[in-house]
């Protein structure tokens, strides 16, 4: 294996593993606070405040994977 097929591999992998871990935690997020807000309608707006602020963190660990993508391809 040359060092061209190395980064494509350590590419792919990861970008696959930095976009299946958010689309399962935002999945996860998203189901638990509908849950939270059919329980208890009266604390919506704190539930979705929380569930907006996790969603961003979840959202940022899959834009790290693509710039460490980037890197991995490019450098």
């Amino acid at each position: 294996m040359d060092i061209a097929s190395v980064k494509l591999w350590a590419t792919m992998g990861t970008i696959i593993i930095g976009t299946i871990a958010p689309a399962i935690s935002i999945g996860l997020i998203g189901s638990k606070a509908a849950d939270a807000i059919g329980r208890n309608p009266e604390a919506a707006p704190k539930v979705q405040t929380a569930m907006i602020l996790s969603l961003a963190f979840a959202e940022a660990i899959a834009i790290y994977a693509l710039v460490v993508a980037l890197i991995i391809k490019f450098v």
